[in-house]
């Protein structure tokens, strides 16, 4: 009879350092940001995500940015503007 032999793959637990943010919400809503990659239907996988983030969360408002191209990386001037115009930021890829 073959051995067998089982092996349970076990990570040892890293210390987390706890980050606290930086920056703090207003009373009237979160500004949500969202970041489209121009790939096909990727706005409308964000939109559905920022209607569902809507009903749940108070939303002063919405900053859409799109990526001109979804092989390039945002170029920095993207990315300063979506955090200084937005307290969080979604974004997504799809096909």
């Amino acid at each position: 009879m073959a051995k067998i032999s089982i092996v349970i793959p076990e990570a040892p637990v890293e210390e987390v350092t706890q980050i606290k943010a930086g920056r703090k919400l207003s009373a009237g809503g979160l500004r949500l940001g969202v970041l489209d990659n121009s790939k096909a239907n990727a706005d409308q996988l964000l939109n559905l995500l920022v209607e569902g983030v809507k009903k749940e969360f108070a939303i002063s408002s919405v900053v859409l940015k799109r990526k001109p191209a979804s092989s390039r990386p945002a170029t920095d001037k993207l990315l300063d503007e979506l955090a200084q115009e937005a307290d969080i930021v979604v974004s997504a890829m799809a096909d």
